[in-house]
């Protein structure tokens, strides 16, 4: 018994866990709710396969992050990957299917850590990487308005069908679309206020509370999906004669998707203490939130930056706070798991809709274009690719396309220009190749250093060898 008791605190995190760090974890537990649900609607299954997954991811995957605050649970792009994977699958064995692809993109990640393939994560182009979560979050948009409006939309991909609703206005469900509509106005007028930590929550249960009240049979309820089971999940192994190729694919996509994403949270969320991350640590702590998922029927998970975001901002101080999020979460489904079932779809879908709006960030945008005309295509492409086919050739092209600009480091992500006095104004010019004695040297940067672009800027820089006390100012 001392022996197992030895390996369980060897497993919990170093850190002092604080009073902030239990209390952080609250508004990430309430948040996930909602955003676990959506999840697994996202990706073609029922919506407990979200929640089982945000409540190991949490657990298991907050045991060992080296990026202390991260969150490791659902994300859209990981979900939208598993439904892909699952899109020839039968119905009846979708659920089954998509636990399995789970453990396997679990071990897929553990496999990548082990062989140290953290460090090529910062060689994904910048350009590529925002092209694929703008198409990503396109995609999910698009894709909800016929579950937003009660229309069962035809159609062979998420812009054909929102189009198929908008040509057809008259299979739209008015009580639905009352639902679905509500639901993104309170998530929107909740958002600019105090209560914006729990907007998604309060649009989950006002439009439920609605549907039960006015007895509105024809808006589709979560337990028309599923049967909700009360109490937990019971641990087991996955069935493993689902195993395909296609799913084998799908799984590697879903682990590329999940670990780039995850370097970015890295980027986005440096550890309070100034101590530099580890990305081979993150796939390990990823993949065993994986792991844990599928063996309690959860879906994919990763580092969120939505989630992680919102852990910063509750006053999370160390990796408690997502472990704590997770046993919070545990709470919630014990208490509340009779209600999950009534919940109307549309007001998930409303969710998934504000989450699309909100990953948007037009300074990457603009960052892109400054950039130069290759970031520009590059960026079109993927985001074409994204937007009309599925998304294991969509990641595939866009891992071939950053291959390629690795070819060519000086037209990848950003541009330097040299900034000289001239009269009252500064002017631009062409950053020098070799520095001179003496001399200072004024340089703006276009574009981003996150991923390779951190990499691609030593590239731009002027060379000082042989230059005696020059100075290089970087604005």
């Amino acid at each position: 018994m001392s022996a197992v008791l030895g390996r369980i605190r060897a497993l919990l995190p170093r850190e002092r866990m604080t009073r902030a760090d239990v209390i952080a974890g609250l508004p990430g537990a309430i948040g996930s709710v909602p955003d676990g649900m959506a999840s697994g609607v996202l990706a073609g299954v029922s919506p407990l396969h979200g929640l089982y997954a945000s409540m190991a991811g949490r657990v298991f995957g907050g045991l060992s992050t080296s990026t202390r605050l991260m969150v490791v649970t659902t994300t859209s792009a990981s979900a939208l990957a598993a439904g892909s994977a699952l899109t020839d699958i039968p119905d009846e064995d979708r659920s089954a299917a998509l636990v399995m692809l789970t453990l396997v993109a679990g071990g897929v990640m553990i496999v990548a850590a082990v062989l140290r393939l953290g460090r090529y994560t910062r060689f994904v182009s910048h350009s590529v990487m925002t092209a694929f979560l703008l198409g990503v979050a396109a995609n999910i948009a698009f894709g909800q308005i016929p579950a937003l409006l009660g229309v069962d939309a035809e159609g062979g991909f998420a812009l054909a069908k929102a189009v198929n609703v908008l040509t057809h206005p008259g299979e739209i469900d008015w009580r639905s679309a009352v639902v679905g509509v509500s639901a993104l106005i309170l998530m929107w007028t909740l958002g600019q206020t105090r209560l914006r930590l729990y907007a998604s929550l309060v649009a989950l249960i006002v439009p439920t509370v609605l549907v039960v009240a006015l007895g509105w049979d024809s808006v589709s309820r979560v337990s028309d999906i599923a049967t909700i089971p009360t109490g937990f999940p019971i641990p087991g192994l996955p069935d493993l004669t689902v195993l395909s190729p296609a799913l084998l694919s799908g799984a590697l996509t879903v682990a590329v998707i999940v670990l780039v994403q995850g370097a970015g949270v890295a980027e986005s969320a440096p550890n309070p203490d100034g101590s530099r991350s580890s990305a081979n640590r993150d796939f390990t702590a990823q993949g065993v939130g994986n792991v844990a998922a599928s063996l309690l029927r959860g879906m994919p998970v990763g580092g969120s930056v939505g989630q992680t975001a919102l852990n910063r901002t509750a006053g999370a101080r160390t990796r408690w706070a997502a472990i704590w999020s997770g046993l919070w979460l545990v709470v919630l489904l014990a208490a509340f798991a009779g209600l999950v079932g009534q919940v109307p779809m549309p007001t998930l879908a409303a969710v998934l809709i504000v989450a699309a709006a909100g990953s948007l960030d037009p300074a990457k945008l603009s960052a892109i274009w400054s950039s130069g005309y290759t970031s520009r295509v590059v960026f079109g492409t993927t985001l074409m690719a994204t937007l009309l086919l599925p998304v294991t050739a969509a990641v595939g092209i866009g891992v071939a396309l950053s291959l390629i600009l690795q070819l060519n480091q000086e037209a990848i992500d950003l541009k330097v220009v040299r900034l000289r006095v001239d009269g009252n104004q500064l002017v631009e010019a062409s950053a020098p190749k070799q520095l001179s004695d003496n001399e200072i040297v004024i340089l703006d940067v276009y574009g981003s250093l996150f991923y390779a672009g951190a990499r691609t800027l030593a590239a731009h820089l002027p060379d000082p060898a042989g230059a005696r006390s020059p100075v290089v100012i970087c604005g």
